[in-house]
């Protein structure tokens, strides 16, 4: 088994590492001109889109959940007509995204501001960044669906391909014609089309014999399209909460001041890099956890939860050791800015602290996907959200400033996982029997 989550596991953690790779190369470029504000209007353009995608995120999670047990069933007609199903919803969502790109944007920056010259830069970038929608989305799809049907190197391809490209066109863009934060949104439009041709060819490559299967009946069927969409809303709330907490934790971190909004922009990008390794186990979870469920195996369902714990809290461990001594070598490798190290030593503990407290969380999300466990999911962000992170927040703010930021955070992560294991039983075990 435990070969079985390392296959799936490693290409996720190889492909995951070029994500946060590639925003730790743009805050980088941008903390290298002669201004902070560039490092404050990706910070903030990236906010929107995080909204906006990691909103809409639920096209992967659900495509993967669905397929994986599908897969289990050993039903290919399911499959790729749950992949055609959601590639539609994705062309719509990304054709109202693009119709609706003005009151988005304006709504946005009434929302998170930020001070005049940072604000007039990032709506510069969204303007830019905002084309890639249809390509992005759709790639969401492509990656759930490959890693449903137990393909985690297709994934792999294609995420590297993306952010190899971005990186060489963000550097490209930013130091050649001089374009700052314009170039690096730039160099992310014309790398997420990239990567969907990549989708496309690879999946001409290996499952084009699947295609005899699409029906427009299966795909309409009104019995699927009401689970489909009822497990969707579901996600999709529980991806809201993570986007108001990560957006609410920049706004607040732009309202103090520049150079905090630097700070908490730098400093959370540790926090997204741990995530983007625990992931890798967590979407292993997703394909193992929904193909047992599909095949109605609740003896080797119980033992993949058991050893992805066991990688998971290994390598929140070795997350913590790592971050404890280098935390402040890798802050001085994202910024020359002096005002920004030196403001930021006081706020390192947090980032030392954020691996053993959220990896079980990341863990559990990626076995409730892989069960289409919803419901749970969406309870345990709400809880966590608004019982947690928002009242220790504005309680303890006026008294611990930016710190109060930083506890919600980190509680918010605890809380997730504490939430979810108590759920496990009942939302994922109890089901199958």
């Amino acid at each position: 088994m435990n070969r079985k989550i390392l296959k799936l596991a490693t290409p996720n953690i190889v492909s995951n590492i070029t994500v946060p790779l590639l925003g730790l190369v743009d805050l980088a470029l941008m903390g290298h001109l002669n201004s902070e504000v560039y490092i404050g209007a990706i910070a903030l353009g990236g906010v929107i889109f995080n909204f906006i995608y990691w909103g809409f995120s639920f096209l992967r999670m659900s495509t993967s959940g669905f397929t994986a047990q599908a897969f289990g069933e050993k039903d290919h007609a399911k499959s790729i007509n749950i992949l055609i199903r959601a590639l539609l919803v994705a062309g719509i969502v990304s054709a109202l995204i693009l119709a609706l790109q003005t009151p988005i944007a304006w709504a946005s920056f009434k929302v998170i501001g930020g001070s005049a010259d940072v604000e007039a830069l990032a709506k510069s970038y969204f303007g830019i960044r905002v084309w890639a929608a249809p390509a992005a989305l759709s790639l969401f799809v492509f990656s759930g669906w490959f890693l449903g049907m137990q393909n985690a190197r297709y994934p792999m391809i294609i995420a590297i391909t993306v952010n190899v490209v971005n990186i060489i066109l963000s550097v490209f863009f930013v130091f050649a014609l001089d374009m700052n934060s314009n170039g690096v949104a730039l160099g992310t439009a014309i790398s997420q089309y990239v990567g969907l041709a990549i989708a496309f060819i690879l999946f001409n490559n290996r499952y084009r014999n699947l295609i005899h299967f699409i029906s427009h009946k299966a795909i309409f069927d009104i019995k699927l399209l009401v689970e489909f969409f009822k497990v969707n809303t579901d996600i999709f709330i529980r991806t809201f909460c993570i986007i108001l907490v990560f957006t609410f934790f920049t706004s607040k971190s732009a309202s103090m001041n520049d150079t905090i909004l630097a700070v908490n922009s730098l400093l959370i990008q540790l926090l997204l890099f741990f995530s983007f390794f625990i992931d890798g186990f967590a979407y292993a979870g997703e394909a193992l956890v929904g193909k047992y469920i599909g095949s109605n195996n609740t003896q080797k369902l119980r033992k993949v939860v058991k050893l992805l714990f066991y990688w998971g809290f290994g390598l929140a461990l070795v997350f913590t050791l790592v971050y404890f001594p280098g935390v402040k070598l890798i802050l001085k490798l994202l910024t020359s800015q002096t005002e920004v190290i030196e403001s930021a030593q006081a706020f390192l503990p947090w980032v030392i602290v954020v691996p053993i407290a959220s990896f079980a969380s990341f863990i559990w999300d990626g076995i409730y996907i892989g069960a289409t466990a919803s419901k749970a999911m969406r309870n345990t962000l709400l809880i966590s959200t608004f019982a947690v992170f928002a009242p220790i927040y504005y309680f303890l703010n006026p008294i611990l400033g930016n710190h109060a930021l930083w506890l919600g955070m980190v509680l918010f992560m605890l809380m997730r996982g504490v939430v979810q294991t108590i759920l496990y039983k009942r939302a994922i075990i109890k089901p199958l029997q």
